[in-house]
């Protein structure tokens, strides 16, 4: 059973290069850091006190949850994917009935699910970049990824680096949102 633990240990190490890169946050002029922050913002009245309960009930990063939405449905609580997605977390329906969400348009009960959903990931594979590629392409696929069957798809590869460079534009804004009133040539 151990014999191949070297080899899945090796395979961990190749997909987290791979996403490696990534994850890192994006090394941008800090005038450039406030713009992007200002655009992805959510709008005012959003969902940021939905986020904190569930970041707080499931032990996830709340700049992680909202990264998440950003890149899931843009904090559109209607959108619907090709693939059936739905709401502010994208949940697909076999996986909103598995985690209870009865609702997945409403808002409070998608993002309470989605983010049992990301703990789980982040659980079961020990890594926010292997987990991210989970919660986005499923979990199958990320295992397979680890055992070396395949590689992560571009577009699993897109949303983790979008994910990623996402995280700390929330910090500041949810931290630090006076330093969105800051104007980028004083900085220069």
């Amino acid at each position: 059973m151990l014999s191949h633990l070297p080899a899945v240990m090796q395979r961990v190490a190749s997909i987290r290069a791979q996403l490696d890169d990534l994850a890192s946050p994006p090394q941008q002029p800090f005038a450039q850091v406030l713009a992007d922050a200002r655009a992805q913002a959510p709008a005012p009245g959003d969902v940021d006190g939905i986020v904190a309960q569930a970041a707080i009930r499931y032990g996830v990063d709340p700049d992680l949850i909202h990264a998440v939405i950003r890149a899931e449905s843009d904090y559109d609580p209607e959108c619907v994917s090709g693939a059936g997605a739905v709401g502010l977390m994208q949940l697909m329906p076999g996986t909103a009935e598995g985690l209870g969400v009865t609702d997945r348009y409403d808002p409070a009960q998608n993002v309470d699910g989605g983010t049992r959903y990301l703990r789980q990931q982040l659980d079961s594979f020990g890594d926010l970049r292997l987990a991210l590629a989970a919660y986005n392409a499923g979990p199958s696929h990320a295992e397979r990824w680890v055992l070396g069957i395949g590689s992560p798809f571009p577009e699993t590869r897109a949303y983790v680096e979008r994910v990623a460079r996402a995280v700390p534009i929330y910090r500041i804004y949810f931290r630090a949102p006076w330093l969105l009133t800051i104007t980028p040539c004083v900085l220069l």
